[in-house]
């Protein structure tokens, strides 16, 4: 074993990836799904373990709760992604007829809306890949590593750790990369662990373009996306220079008002983390049937905490979200008023918010 190897096997169960290995070996019908409102973790990870398995000769179909954002259409075999709001009778008989299911990046069935009850019911055998806290146990074999930088890291790893490192190809890697940099914002968060740099360079082998990712995955916005998220900051954030955060609601009608599509507010919540001396910042969309909450922070800050206790979701301790049934006003209103019980979790040297 080299030693490239030996890094990309570290962490995980030799055992468990020995047993996912043969459950890959005896199916024929694989069916890799995702949490709802997927974004580039979810869809990297699903999407680059499909290439993966036709790779191995595998037929396999990547089944989503609702539509992936467009800033995603670059990636390979977006197109061939099922979505289960469109093509409800569909999308069940194509989980009906798998002999294994693989459920990427999310913790809990509830995480898949409608979707959660069907995935729940199928019969066969199921594998988690995951990176967030406190993994329900509705499947036969867990992978979970909330420590990870993202489930797209955690899949390279599974795959490396199974002997199929050979068998990715660029698709499959261009997949993972993505998810890598989305979800730690082109390496700038939760990506201590410096192995994670190893994982990069063994995905750049591969031909993956990471300039491209990170200009269509991050940089690359709708005219209507920028005059929304434009108008956000100019006119709907709130900054709390006492508790050092930010606050930023936009309701329906506002949405409505810029046209408003799936993917347009990606990354809002991280814009005012970028003004020295804000430590969190919290982004409450107005949906048809909840308020989205999202929360983003530097310095260890926990918005995982704040998310759990204020709204009943969690995360990543310093990357988490929520829905909260209720108004946006409420939503805000209970954000706001519970701000003082969080300041002694500050850091204790502080900027002034300039």
């Amino acid at each position: 074993m080299s030693p490239n190897d030996k890094i990309m096997k570290k962490l995980l169960d030799s055992e468990k990836t020995d047993r996912f290995r043969k459950l890959i070996e005896q199916s024929e019908n694989i069916v890799l799904t995702c949490h709802v409102r997927p974004d580039g973790d979810a869809i990297g990870s699903t999407l680059g373990m499909m290439h993966l398995l036709h790779s191995l000769g595998k037929r396999a179909i990547v089944v989503v709760p609702d539509q992936p954002p467009r800033v995603l259409n670059f990636l390979p075999g977006i197109k061939s992604i099922s979505v289960f709001t469109r093509h409800e009778e569909y999308c069940r008989r194509l989980l009906d007829e798998a002999d294994l299911l693989i459920c990427c990046d999310f913790n809990k069935l509830s995480r898949q809306d409608a979707m959660g009850e069907v995935t729940g019911a199928v019969k066969c055998k199921k594998v988690l890949i995951d990176h967030h806290q406190y993994p329900d146990d509705f499947c036969d074999l867990t992978f979970s590593f909330p420590d990870m930088s993202s489930t797209c890291e955690l899949v390279f790893r599974i795959i490396a750790a199974m002997g199929y490192y050979t068998e990715m190809d660029l698709r499959s890697a261009t997949c993972i990369c993505t998810g890598m940099v989305t979800d730690t914002r082109n390496f700038s968060v939760n990506c201590k662990n410096p192995d994670i740099y190893e994982v990069l360079m063994k995905l750049l082998e591969k031909g993956v373009d990471k300039t491209k990712i990170v200009k269509e995955a991050l940089l690359t916005q709708s005219l209507t996306s920028l005059k929304l998220q434009s108008y956000a900051i100019s006119e709907k954030m709130e900054i709390f220079e006492q508790y050092h955060g930010a606050v930023i609601t936009l309701d329906l009608k506002e949405l409505e008002r810029f046209k408003y599509e799936k993917g347009d507010t990606e990354g809002l919540v991280n814009t005012p983390l970028n003004v020295k001396g804000i430590v969190f910042s919290f982004f409450l969309r107005e949906d048809e049937d909840c308020i989205k909450v999202s929360a983003r922070s530097i310095d260890d800050f926990p918005v995982s905490q704040m998310c759990e206790d204020l709204y009943g979701g969690g995360g990543h301790r310093m990357a988490a979200g929520a829905e909260f049934h209720g108004t946006l006003e409420e939503c805000r209103r209970i954000l706001i008023e519970a701000m003082p019980r969080y300041k002694g979790l500050l850091p204790q040297k502080l900027s002034k918010i300039e």
